[in-house]
């Protein structure tokens, strides 16, 4: 009962703060309207919009459109909050898919993670669904006088994105709490039902969670600018996601061993292992970045280039090197060396790099769509207080979270062969399996 009063007054009291957020920015954004200059502009500002793929609104306020400011830098904060636990999600799925044993101490921690999508991440994309028509221009154009609109105008409409995108956070979080509460329940009997069911459930929900990731980040992200057309962006978005979730687990899994929670079941193997993921998705991410661009740049549709074109506009073709070498060369480099993936001192300073790269490309594909930052980024205050006030909240919630089971799975089958069975080879040795 406490729990459950507990979590209400939480909820309600996000729900407060959001509708007082979102109370104060619609009256700024009333009386910014009410000036001349922003009712003359918006004309020609939407013709240009339609043009050029990139938001005329901000130009008609003449710069001073708060309400879609403020609701595209929580955008960004949203994205990436939302990448560690879709990523962490997946992982929990390819733990099943293979029926692996070296990540079966460090599995909790994923379901945890995961389980943090509701309702959390649900709860925390009101404030999207509020400031949804000055966020998403294409909510207010008529999809006649579009015709990049028209042809996509089964899912980009108001009801459809109002209904799926709720929907589809939910129905993540709810394939995340039962593959935590299956795993809690084998903690209590150690019958090896939880595990088949978690395998089936693994076997029919990757394709579900691959569909319905792609359409969640068309609808966040990419209908910023419904003209594009990219059939790797969903994949794009998911390598990053995976990414940002293997180095987050990585020091947390650290953290909890250190701390004693798992120091007698997480060895030397699982930190490796890790790190060799965050390696190869690093790759992986490289690889799908660099194929969207190329396929795109080579076809030399205007459809598709004018998106790359808006973002090597000024200060925002420094961000694109910047993702370039901070998101691939430098964690590439660094973790050639095969120890470094287990070293502390490397990886967790890693994992805020990681971090603010993430976020850098969140930011890329998010801001330049705000007319004001067209030709270059700026820092706000609203970043560092979306950003942080999202990570400690969630990290908040983990914490707690985890406390309310044991930290790994108990009488999971494989835990013998995990803890026992997996020592890192030293030079020149071969692994034991």
């Amino acid at each position: 009962m406490k729990t459950l009063m507990r979590f209400v007054g939480t909820l309600v009291a996000m729900l407060a703060l959001v509708g007082l957020v979102t109370v104060g920015v619609t009256r700024l954004k009333a009386a910014d309207e009410a000036k001349p200059s922003a009712v003359a502009g918006v004309a020609s500002a939407t013709v240009d919009s339609h043009a050029h793929g990139v938001d005329g609104h901000a130009h008609a306020a003449g710069g001073k459109d708060i309400l879609r400011e403020i609701g595209l830098r929580y955008l960004t904060a949203y994205m990436f909050c939302l990448s560690i636990c879709v990523g962490a999600l997946f992982l929990v799925f390819i733990h099943h898919l293979f029926d692996a044993s070296w990540s079966v101490p460090v599995r909790r921690v994923a379901e945890q993670m995961s389980s943090l999508l509701f309702p959390w991440m649900l709860v925390l994309l009101v404030p999207i669904l509020a400031l949804q028509k000055w966020i998403y221009p294409w909510l207010s154009i008529n999809p006649a006088e579009d015709h990049s609109l028209e042809v996509k105008r089964a899912l980009f409409n108001q009801p459809t994105f109002n209904l799926l995108l709720p929907l589809i956070v939910a129905s993540w979080g709810l394939i995340a709490h039962t593959f935590r509460k299956w795993s809690v329940a084998q903690d209590k009997d150690g019958s090896a039902i939880w595990t088949r069911r978690a395998r089936v459930l693994a076997a029919v929900g990757i394709f579900y969670f691959a569909f319905s990731l792609t359409l969640g980040c068309f609808y966040l992200m990419k209908s910023l600018q419904h003209q594009f057309f990219s059939t790797m962006y969903g994949v794009y978005y998911f390598a990053g996601s995976v990414w940002t979730a293997l180095i987050t687990i990585w020091v947390v899994v650290l953290w909890l061993k250190l701390k004693g929670p798992l120091s007698q079941v997480v060895s030397k193997r699982q930190i490796q292992d890790l790190g060799v993921w965050f390696f190869a998705f690093t790759v992986f991410y490289a690889y799908i970045h660099f194929s969207q661009y190329f396929l795109i740049w080579n076809a030399a549709i205007p459809e598709e280039t004018f998106w790359y074109v808006n973002r090597e506009q000024g200060g925002w073709k420094w961000v694109g090197f910047t993702i370039l070498f901070g998101h691939f060369f430098v964690p590439f480099l660094v973790l050639l060396n095969q120890d470094v993936k287990m070293n502390p001192a490397i990886m967790v300073p890693m994992c805020g790099w990681a971090w603010l790269m993430h976020f850098v490309d969140m930011t890329f594909n998010i801001m330049p769509t705000y007319g004001p930052l067209a030709q270059g980024p700026q820092v706000s205050f609203w970043d560092p207080l979306f950003w942080f006030g999202m990570l400690a909240f969630l990290g908040f919630m983990f914490m707690k979270n985890f406390r309310s089971a044991a930290p790994y799975p108990l009488r999971d089958p494989r835990l013998k062969e995990a803890v026992t069975h997996h020592e890192v080879p030293g030079p020149g040795a071969a692994a034991h399996h």
